[in-house]
């Protein structure tokens, strides 16, 4: 066990982790030439395109430091020797949308490489995942990346991670993850300074799942962290929380594909196929124990993760409601932080409400759902859950304004409340107040962290970042300002429920909570927007919204007209009146039976009415 290390790569967004984990798995020859490419851990379609990470990914790496003699016979097998390491990696996603991905490879790791870019310094995430990794007593092996670029400013970057994480000048690593230099050292500064995993490979069996995947054709593939015992192929295990005993069919350890082994010990990461067939009965943060000789208790596994935004996920042919459970199950295998309940509506049908962590995930969700499992869904407006006070002493949490207790009977209704830190330059601060003072944001303290960089702290409800904050943020800062958040508690506000109305039919998809102050203004937004989007009909459509039985703003799609007088040149007036007195008649009877068919345009102009 001394020559195992268990690390992950921790970092803010676009600051080179996938870059560097490619030079690691080149170094160690863990990939061969032939399959090598850029980011080659990323294996999803979606991840490659937006050059961002979304799930964690774990890959075994042979490693023999350059202190030892590096005499290898070309073409032998390079067996294990005693100068030869096993490094475990776990690469993470860097975005705070999926910030759960790297609380799970966290909990599997003994140390984590920070890695800082020399270009842009010390941003949000990079400080909220370093928090994280102290919480679990990680090693932090802080690493400058980008020291090849022109506008790198090693020095000033090296002062800001001296004063966060209060080590020395020297135990700072450079390198450039795109060129390969210093990463030998990186990979050296992991087998001197992460300390060997824990454990007694002759204990009853614990291991720790940390992640699983759906596979057609074998089942779910669940990865695992042995804390103590050893695990071999064909024994029989118990997944504790669930109570469900499997065989061993398969176990291994995750190179670039899998690799089955005979047995894994205490210390390592590997996989188990035992042909489990539904997804319910995997849960991450689960224990695997032997049947024969199972462990006291379970390992203590993370939090579940908080969904922070809701949104209605709907089949657009409602017989597709039982696909969409079952592909929304096979996601939530790979991807543990989406949370669903079924729900229905009136314009919509059956469907569900689905939790994300953020919008980037609602977005990513939807995709996946699109590309993996070939399923078209509507998603209604995104909204976060509150928590409504009723006169007779209960409480209600609402995800959903079609939720909402009646006017009459709630005493008050509080919101989430967030404490976000903003990371700027001082030159775009007046923009960036202006902002979060718009979205009903409270300035907490504002300080200069080093040089021209400043941190902003602000009290703001989690309901105004929820559509449009991010990307407004990100525009007024010409891409600069670095944005994290976590969560703050509950407080009393005035929100009201704005229905939209068409043709005096409710259209419960489109219903947000929002502050009173806000409603007026956003209902007219709204009614605008939907004007453009809806196709006209034969008759009038009114768009209208509402609070309550106050309506607050009304738009009108004209009718398609026809010239019925066009074949009555000339002629008696009373004909033309008669014609006339036809039409109206048609169109009134039109009306009752015509229907508005909402596009899926409608649903996703709201989240981007500026």
């Amino acid at each position: 066990m001394d020559k195992i290390r268990n690390f992950c790569i921790i970092a803010h967004i676009d600051h080179g982790k996938s870059t560097l984990a490619d030079r690691m798995l080149e170094i160690t020859q863990t990939v061969d030439v032939r399959q090598m490419e850029n980011q080659v851990l990323d294996d999803m379609d979606l991840e490659k395109e937006r050059g961002i990470t979304i799930k964690s990914h774990a890959i075994q790496m042979k490693y023999r430091p350059s202190s030892t003699d590096r005499i290898q016979t070309a073409g032998a097998d390079r067996t294990q020797t005693d100068s030869e390491y096993t490094l475990n990696l776990i690469d993470t996603p860097g975005h705070v949308d999926f910030s759960y991905e790297v609380s799970r490879s966290i909990a599997a790791c003994e140390g984590a490489v920070l890695v800082v870019d020399a270009t842009q310094g010390v941003q949000a995430q990079t400080i909220s995942n370093l928090y994280m990794a102290i919480e679990h007593d990680l090693e932090i092996i802080p690493v400058l990346n980008k020291c090849d670029m022109d506008n790198a400013m090693p020095e000033r970057v090296e002062d800001e991670i001296v004063e966060l994480l209060g080590c020395k000048r020297e135990e700072i690593l450079r390198c450039s993850a795109k060129t390969g230099e210093g990463v030998p050292e990186i990979l050296d500064a992991i087998v001197e300074r992460i300390p060997a995993p824990k454990g007694d490979p002759k204990a009853p069996l614990q291991c720790l799942v940390f992640d699983s995947v759906f596979n057609s054709f074998r089942g779910i593939i669940a990865y695992f962290k042995v804390v103590n015992g050893t695990m071999h192929t064909g024994d029989q295990v118990r997944f504790v929380n669930t109570g469900k005993e499997y065989d061993a069919d398969e176990i291994g350890i995750l190179k670039l594909d899998m690799s089955p082994r005979k047995e894994i010990s205490a210390g390592n990461v590997g996989y188990i196929i035992s042909g489990i067939k539904t997804s319910t009965e995997v849960k991450v943060g689960d224990t695997i124990t032997h049947v024969a000789r199972p462990c006291d208790k379970a390992i203590d596994g993370f939090e579940e993760a908080k969904p922070m935004v809701f949104a209605g996920v709907y089949p657009i042919e409602s017989e597709d409601y039982e696909d969409l459970r079952a592909s929304l199950e096979k996601l939530q295998l790979n991807d543990a932080s989406l949370t669903f309940q079924p729900e229905s509506s009136m314009a919509l049908g059956f469907g569900f409400r689905c939790g994300f962590l953020g919008l980037l995930h609602m977005e990513i969700v939807q995709e996946r759902l699109d590309r993996e499992f070939d399923m078209d869904v509507i998603t209604t407006v995104p909204n976060v859950s509150y928590n409504v006070y009723t006169k007779d002493g209960g409480m209600v949490e609402v995800h959903n304004p079609a939720g909402m207790p009646d006017l009459t009977e709630i005493d008050r209704i509080e919101e989430p409340y967030i404490r976000a830190s903003v990371i700027t330059t001082a030159d775009y601060i007046g923009p960036i107040m202006t902002l979060c003072l718009g979205k009903r944001g409270e300035l907490v303290k504002q300080e200069y962290i080093s040089g021209n960089r400043m941190e902003l702290l602000f009290d703001m409800p989690l309901g105004e970042i929820v559509i449009d904050f991010y990307d407004k943020l990100k525009s007024i800062s010409k891409g600069y300002a670095s944005f994290d958040w976590h969560m703050n508690g509950f407080r009393p506000s005035n929100l009201v429920k704005l229905d939209i109305l068409l043709n005096g039919e409710q259209v419960d998809a489109l219903s947000t909570l929002t502050h009173r102050d806000n409603a007026v203004d956003f209902g007219r937004r709204m009614c605008e927007k939907l004007k453009e989007l809806l196709p006209r009909q034969q008759f009038d459509i009114a768009i209208q919204a509402a609070i309550g039985a106050k309506i607050i703003a009304r738009e009108t799609v004209k009718q398609v007209r026809k010239d019925v007088l066009a074949k009555c040149y000339g002629g008696d007036v009373s004909r033309k009146r008669k014609l006339l007195e036809k039409q109206k008649r048609g169109k009134k009877r039109m009306k009752q039976i015509g229907n508005v068919e909402v596009p899926q345009k409608a649903f996703l102009a709201v989240l981007k009415l500026d």
